[in-house]
C-alpha cells in the first residue's frame, strides 16, 4: 500500500511540474465535455463490444483517470456540485430538480459558479454543443430550438449572464474562452421502443450499422432478456455517437488552430441510467470516465488514485491561472503539493418524488454504503424510472418469478441492508455484501466512522422537511404535462409521505 502511494506521488510530481510550466505563459482555453447518463464504456476503459476512437485518442494524447467518481449519481445535483466545486450536500442542492418553484435555494456566502470566476478573469464563457451545425443530440439544429445554450440544471438561484454565448466564436480576437460542451449521451436512447428506433436511424446514417444486441455483456444481475439486451446495445450506440461528436469538436479546435493551447476535460455526469446505475451509489451509478488533455499534460498517462468530479472545477481554474476560492471543496489534483485522497464520498437524496437518503465512502480497497431508509426497497416507486421499458420488463420478469436469485435479491428485496460493504477487485459489480463478515469488521468500523465525520464536517443537512417536500413535489407536478404521468407521480408522493409518517 505504501509503495503504491509513493509511486502515485512520484507520478503526480512529474505531472504537476509539467503543468505548472506549461500554464505559466499564455492563458489556455478550457473546454469541458459533459456527457449525460454514461458510464466508462469506452474502449480505453476496457469496453470491447464497440470502438471509441476519438475518446481513445484523447486518452493517448492526455491523462486518463481510472478511479474518478461522481459525488452524486443524478444530473442536477451532479451539475450543481460541478459548477461550484462543492459537495451538493454542503450547498443545499442535493435534492434532484429542487429550488425552482416556490421553494428557493441560494448559494452560501463565498460560493460562486465557476463561469462567473472565469468571466472575472477576462474569459469568454459559453455552453453549447461545441459545433455550429449540430445540437447536443448530434443532430442538425432545429428551427424550433428556442436557444442553442447547453444544459445547466442547477438547483439554486443563478444569473444567466454567467454565460456569454452558446459558442466561442463570438469572443474578441485573442480572448481565451471557457466552453462547456453539453452532450445528451445516454439520454439519446430514451425510455421506449420508439426512442430506440429513432436512434437506430441516426446510428445507421452515421455508422452504417447498429450494435448487435447479442454481442453485449451485461452486469451479472441483469438477465439476458431481449428487451434488456436491445436497451444495452442501444446505449452502446449512444456511446458511439458521443465519441463521434467528440471527434468533430476536436477537429474544429484543430482546424481553428486552437487545440495546442486548450485544456480538454472529458467526463460524464454519472453512470448509465438503469436499475442499479443512475441514482445509486454503486460503481454503475457513480464511476465516471475522466480524461484530461492539453498543454503540459503527459501523453498516454494513467492515474489510479481516487478523485472526485468536483475536483474538475479547481483544476480548471488553476490551469487558467485563476485563484481557487478558499471555500471550494474540490481540489486542484495537479497542484505541486497535492496529496492523493485516501477516500471519496457520494450522496443520493430525493429524485423526483422518490425520497431517499444514501451516503457512501470509497477507499482503495472498499466501498461502504449507508442506507438511511433500509425498510424501503431498492426499486422504490418512481415515476421517472418506472416509465422506462427496461424497468417495466424487470418488474414483469419478477412477477413471473423468472429472474435469477441474484437479480431478485439485489433489485427486488422488500428491504435493504442498513449498511453495505464491498471489496474492490474481487467484487467489481458490488454483489457480495461483507457488512456482517467478521473478517472485515475492523475495516467496516473505520469506514462507518469516516463517513460519519464527513457528514458532520461538510454540513450535510440530510432530508427535506415535510413542508419542503410538499412544495417541491407540487412544483414538479405542475411542470408535468402528461396527465397519466402526473397522477402516477402524485400517487407515489402520497406513498412516500405515508412512509415518512410511519417511520419507514
Amino acid at each position: 500500500m505504501k509503495s503504491m502511494t509513493l509511486r502515485i506521488i512520484c507520478v503526480l510530481g512529474a505531472l504537476c511540474q509539467s503543468l505548472s510550466s506549461a500554464f505559466a505563459g499564455e492563458r489556455p482555453n478550457v473546454v469541458w465535455f459533459v456527457v449525460d447518463d454514461m458510464s466508462a464504456n469506452f474502449s480505453c476503459y476496457g469496453e470491447q463490444t464497440i470502438q471509441t476512437p476519438h475518446v481513445d485518442q484523447l486518452a493517448r494524447e492526455g491523462l486518463r483517470f481510472t478511479r474518478a467518481y461522481a459525488t452524486s449519481p443524478v444530473c442536477s445535483t451532479f451539475r450543481s456540485a460541478l459548477i461550484t466545486g462543492m459537495y451538493q450536500t454542503t450547498i443545499g442542492a442535493h435534492h434532484h430538480r429542487s429550488g425552482r418553484g416556490e421553494h428557493r435555494i441560494t448559494l452560501p456566502g463565498g460560493v460562486r459558479p465557476v463561469p462567473s470566476l472565469f468571466q472575472d478573469a477576462g474569459y469568454y464563457t459559453c455552453i453549447g454543443s461545441g459545433l455550429q451545425d449540430l445540437d447536443f443530440r448530434s443532430q442538425l439544429f432545429s428551427s424550433k430550438a428556442r436557444s442553442r445554450l447547453g444544459k445547466t440544471d442547477y438547483n439554486f438561484d443563478w444569473d444567466k449572464s454567467i454565460y456569454d454565448s452558446h459558442d466561442w466564436s463570438g469572443r474578441r480576437t485573442g480572448q481565451p474562452f471557457f466552453m462547456q460542451v453539453q452532450l445528451h449521451g445516454g439520454k439519446l436512447r430514451g425510455a421506449s421502443g420508439s426512442h430506440y428506433d429513432k436512434l437506430d436511424e441516426q446510428i445507421k446514417n452515421v455508422f452504417g450499422t447498429v450494435t448487435d444486441p447479442d454481442t453485449v455483456t451485461l452486469p451479472p444481475y441483469y438477465p439476458r432478456d431481449p428487451v434488456l439486451l436491445k436497451d444495452w446495445s442501444t446505449y452502446l450506440d449512444t456511446v458511439r455517437i458521443t465519441d463521434h461528436h467528440v471527434g468533430l469538436v476536436m477537429k474544429r479546435l484543430r482546424d481553428e488552430q486552437l487545440l495546442d493551447n486548450t485544456l480538454i476535460v472529458f467526463f460524464t455526469d454519472h453512470g448509465i441510467s438503469h436499475a442499479r446505475g443512475k441514482q445509486f451509489l454503486y460503481d454503475e451509478g457513480t464511476h465516471i470516465p475522466l480524461i484530461v488533455r492539453g498543454p503540459g499534460v503527459q501523453t498516454g498517462a494513467r492515474r489510479t488514485d481516487l478523485v472526485q468530479h468536483i475536483d474538475i472545477a479547481a483544476l480548471s481554474l488553476a490551469a487558467a491561472g485563476i485563484e481557487v476560492p478558499p471555500a471550494m471543496q474540490g481540489q486542484n489534483i495537479f497542484a505541486p503539493d497535492y496529496q492523493p485522497k485516501q477516500s471519496v464520498y457520494a450522496a443520493r437524496d430525493r429524485c423526483g418524488e422518490a425520497a431517499d437518503r444514501i451516503r457512501s465512502v470509497r477507499t482503495e480497497r472498499y466501498l461502504y454504503i449507508r442506507n438511511f431508509y433500509p425498510h424501503r426497497p431498492h426499486l422504490m416507486p418512481s415515476n421517472y424510472k418506472d416509465g422506462k421499458l427496461i424497468i417495466k420488463r424487470l418488474r414483469e420478469l419478477h412477477e413471473q418469478e423468472s429472474l435469477g436469485s441474484l437479480s431478485a435479491r439485489l433489485l427486488f428485496a422488500p428491504t435493504r441492508p442498513a449498511e453495505e460493504f464491498y471489496l474492490y477487485g474481487q467484487d467489481p459489480w458490488q454483489t457480495e455484501n461483507l457488512a456482517e463478515d467478521p473478517d472485515h469488521a475492523d475495516a467496516l468500523a473505520r469506514h462507518r466512522q469516516d463517513l460519519g465525520q464527513w457528514i458532520e464536517v461538510t454540513g450535510d443537512p440530510g432530508p427535506e422537511t415535510p413542508d419542503v417536500y410538499n412544495l417541491e413535489t407540487e412544483d414538479q407536478m405542475k411542470s408535468t404535462r402528461n396527465e397519466a404521468s402526473r397522477e402516477a407521480y402524485r400517487t407515489n408522493a402520497e406513498l412516500y409521505k405515508r412512509w415518512a409518517r410511519e417511520g419507514k
